[in-house]
This record gives structure tokens, sequence and C-alpha cells, in this order.
């Protein structure tokens, strides 16, 4: 009998995971379900490139309808709305059954919701998706006020392409600077310069009590008093795995789906992979969560394997990366911890430089603007955990391609 394999979520996980499988040898089904009507599709742009007018949601899509009917994937749009792992079933909202021998869970993530008077007024919205993004579009107008809830980087890339299109743009967080929780001050202050200059206004500390306006937001009014106008109100506080399925199932969960070294569950014939995973990370000896397209990627790759029965141990580097205006930053691995960074460049006024994090000694990240060869570098270093003298990196007359010459 033909085998089957079902993997729940249209994601980038899942993108990668259904050809993977092919590539592995899976000869049986693949069937994806997704609860949108597209195929796997490219998320980073929506906040970018695609909310800016320049791509098309056809344009996102991660592989063409061709290349999936070629290789036999099939898709269903549908919800899922429980695993039966003792009769090796899923069950869709509609109530169809559908039966497993090998089940993947790339369920990704979902938009975390604050609970805000007025959070219900046409204009205000939330940005994860297609559907999402096309409903900012249609407020998008040349001189009007937009108001972005969140000072983090999907929040900033939103005022960078909205701002782009001649928005009014506010960018109102909670912490006292932006992107507190991800990078050091030295980032934010950078991120702060450049959004003022580009003329977006960014209030830091302060708290939103309410999105005021009839039907259509017209005011965000903030628990100090202040009031800003706002045509539009962009909500990005962060993301939640979806993990509610694995719960009702159980599956071990614990901040993410846990899994092994080979993306499998504590049930042998359910695998993982995405951002709703949590794995231990041998680099940085502890266990993770990412939220990043080549996670992603790396994980659907690996569990794709274990489903064959092939042990392709999952260790990449974590790396990210955003862009915001005419800047490119791209990040090499995590660094929480750090107590120490070096820059290298002039982060005061040039749009060029990079920031290296160092913990008792050992590079443990590093954030470049407009820096590909320092980046590509330091994943070097991370990965291979190699020691460079921090001196060394400071000095601009050192080409990087020289910087680990006596340092290895």
């Amino acid at each position: 009998m033909t085998k089957k394999c079902i993997i729940i979520g249209a994601s980038h996980a899942a993108a990668q995971l259904a050809p993977s499988l092919r590539k592995e040898g899976w000869n049986g089904e693949i069937i994806v379900i997704g609860d949108e009507p597209y195929p796997p599709y490219h998320r980073p742009p929506l906040s970018k490139t695609f909310l800016a007018g320049d791509k098309t949601a056809e344009s996102l899509a991660i592989r063409s309808a061709a290349f999936y009917e070629k290789n036999n994937i099939t898709f269903l749009q549908g919800r899922v709305a429980g695993i039966n792992r003792d009769q090796q079933t899923i069950t869709l909202s509609d109530g169809q059954a559908l039966s497993y021998d090998k089940l993947a869970l790339c369920m990704g993530s979902r938009v975390r919701k604050v609970s805000l008077p007025g959070g219900e007024l046409e204009g205000v919205h939330y940005l994860r998706n297609i559907a999402d993004a096309e409903g900012i579009k249609k407020h998008v107008k040349k001189d009007k006020h937009v108001v972005i809830i969140g000072g983090g980087y999907i929040g900033l890339e939103t005022a960078s392409a909205l701002k782009s299109q001649g928005m009014n743009v506010v960018v109102l967080e909670m912490a006292q600077r932006i992107l507190q929780r991800v990078t050091a001050p030295e980032i934010s202050e950078f991120y702060t310069r450049i959004h003022t200059e580009e003329g977006v206004n960014i209030h830091t500390g302060i708290s939103v009590s309410s999105i005021t306006g009839d039907t259509h937001t017209e005011k965000v009014v903030c628990s100090d008093g202040r009031e800003f106008p706002a045509d539009l109100v962009v909500i990005g506080v962060g993301i939640l795995p979806n993990i509610e399925l694995a719960v009702e199932a159980g599956i071990e969960v614990n901040n993410g789906i846990i899994v092994n070294e080979f993306c499998v569950t504590n049930d042998p014939n359910i695998v993982a992979a995405g951002d709703c995973t949590n794995h231990f990370n041998k680099i940085y000896d502890r266990r993770i969560r990412l939220e990043s397209v080549p996670n992603a990627n790396d994980q659907g790759k690996t569990a794709a394997a274990s489903i064959c029965g092939v042990k392709k141990e999952y260790k990449s580097l974590p790396w990210f990366w955003s862009d915001q205006y005419n800047l490119k930053l791209q990040i090499a691995g995590l660094s929480q911890g750090y107590d120490q960074v070096i820059i290298r460049g002039d982060k005061l006024t040039d749009r060029s430089f990079a920031a290296f994090y160092f913990k008792d000694g050992q590079l443990i990240s590093a954030e470049c603007v407009n820096r590909p060869q320092e980046f590509m570098l330091s994943k070097k270093i991370i990965a291979e955990k190699l020691t460079i003298n921090p001196d060394r990196l400071t000095d601009e007359s050192i080409a990087v391609k020289e910087l680990l010459q006596f340092d290895l």
C-alpha cells in the first residue's frame, strides 16, 4: 500500500520539507494542508517590498504550481481541528478525517494580539500574511497618518515601507528604546537615527491606552495623555508559536514543539520544523526557538530525511536579516548574554557598519549593516568557534579577508 505523509501548515518549512521528501526517496502521497488560498509563499517581503507595492501576491510564491504538480505534492485548503496519534489520523474543521503514516507539523506562528479599546475599528491591522498586507495597502495614501505600535523589526520595516510611499509615520514603543528585546543599545541608536533622518517620528517609553474613532480609526491615545492622528494603525508586538494542536495531541511542548536533533518529536511518527519548534543548539549549548526562514528551510530538510529513515542532524547557525530603506541588516548568531560590543565602521554618521558581540572573549553574534563580507566572516568564526582579536575587528585598515590571518 502507498504510504502517506501529511504536512500541517503551508509554511516556509513545508515548502522545503515536501520536495525534500521526494529527494530523500519518499514515493508515497504528500499532502500539505494550509488555511490560506495560496501555496507556500515568502513572508519577509510582506513588510518590505510587497507593502511598498513592488511585488504581487503571485510573485511571492516559493515554488511554482508546476513544480508541486511535477513532484506529485497535493495542497488542501482547510484547518486541522485535531490529531489522533493512536489511530494516526487528523480531523479537519469540516469533519473530514485523513489517515497518515508520517505527520509533519509546520504550523509556524501567528501575531500576538493586544486587547485595546478601539482595536476592532476599521483601519487597525496586524501584519502576518497576504490578507493582512492587502488590508493595510488599502489605507496607504500619501500624507495620511499611520501609527505603528511596536518598535521591533516588523514595526520598523513597516515604517520604512509606508514612509517610502509618502505617509506620515509615527512609531510608538513601550520599551525605553526600539529593538530593546533583540539588540544592543548601539544598534537601537543607529536605527533611531536612520528613521529620524527619513522623517519617521519615534516615541519610546510610551504606552497606548486606546484607539478612537466612530467606525474607522482616527486617533491613538496614550496613557500619558498624548494623542496621535491615525488614518491607519499597524500593531506589531511579536508572534506566538502555533502549538495548540500539538498540546491537545499530547506532543511535548515547551516554548514550541520539542524536537531532537533530527526534528523528531516525542512521537516517532511525527516531525516538526520551523517557527513552532524548540530545539537544542550545540553552538550555544541551550534550547532555542527561532523565528527565521533559514531555520525553517534547514529544519525542513532534516525532518524530511528523518521521515525517510535517514539521520541528518540539524546543527545550523541561526541567522536573520532585515531590509529598511537602503539598508540590509544581516545578523549572524544570537547575542543574548554578551558582555562586550565591538563596532567596525562609523555608526554615528554612516549607513554601513558592523557590530560584533563577544562573551568571555568569544564572538557569539554579529549585526552587519550593508557589510556582507563581515557577515560571512562572522558566520564562519561563530560556527567554527574560531578566535579573533577584537582590536583587529575595529581596524578598518585591515581588509576583511585578512582579519583572521593572524588569529587562526
